[in-house]
């Protein structure tokens, strides 16, 4: 299932205003240069801007994304044209062999099963030329992230054209590895209420090189995220 975050038009349109300051987007950027990549796979790819970043640096892009209303905002984006759009996920994709896959914002947390991570990963595989890579991040569990994710960290922002927006977040439950919280929306003008309950699977180091492997990746690297020194790993993985 799909958070109302991403499938729910309105919330959708203000997504990239909440998550303002992707300064990861960069540093994704920076891998498809260091690796030369020219073809690539954006998984979970949202309202497209990486996608779109990288098909205005000439990068040919296909992102896919189990959320229509996500995908329907990427459309609108500049250089979206230049991007190849599906609606669905890594299990889905129709025959692709891409230089490297990507999968940032912490999507690698959203499969909550070992069956459904093992197919997510078997299908970017699949994606993948022979010596193509897959990036991506998963908090570090021992950070404890959602310890943050309270009323205390409240926050208002004003989407470009839109109206103000409040959203807070809210812990349901930690039962490691599984934390659950909701996350609330207010907006100014009508005094409209959304919120969006998440579950996602925080997956130790080993845990996730393990899975790797098991889905037939070579594991090359395992790196800080640059935005977020010592909260997150970020796998470099390749398909021998």
């Amino acid at each position: 299932m799909v958070d109302d975050l991403f499938a729910v038009p309105r919330l959708a349109r203000v997504y990239d205003a909440l998550e303002a300051g992707r300064d990861d987007l960069a540093h994704y950027a920076a891998m498809v240069s260091e690796f030369g990549a020219r073809q690539v796979l954006d998984v979970g790819c949202g309202t497209g801007e990486l996608a779109c970043l990288l098909a205005g640096a000439g990068v040919d892009v296909v992102g896919v994304d189990p959320a229509e209303a996500s995908l329907e905002v990427a459309r609108g984006k500049e250089f979206a044209d230049r991007v190849r759009w599906i609606h669905g996920d890594a299990t889905t994709l129709p025959a692709l062999q891409v230089d490297l896959a990507v999968m940032t914002g912490n999507v690698a947390q959203v499969f909550l099963t070992d069956e459904d991570w093992a197919a997510t990963l078997v299908g970017v595989r699949t994606a993948l030329r022979p010596g193509g890579r897959f990036v991506f991040e998963t908090r570090d569990p021992a950070r404890r992230a959602w310890e943050e994710w309270t009323r205390e960290h409240t926050h208002r922002v004003a989407p470009a054209g839109g109206d103000v927006v409040e959203h807070w977040g809210e812990l349901l439950s930690v039962e490691l590895p599984f934390v659950t919280f909701r996350a609330n929306y207010v907006f100014e003008s009508d005094g409209a209420v959304y919120t969006s309950q998440s579950t996602l699977r925080f997956r130790e180091r080993d845990e996730v090189e393990e899975s790797l492997t098991a889905a037939g990746f070579a594991v090359d690297d395992v790196r800080e995220a640059p935005d977020r020194p010592g909260k997150e790993f970020v796998f470099v993985a390749r398909r021998p």
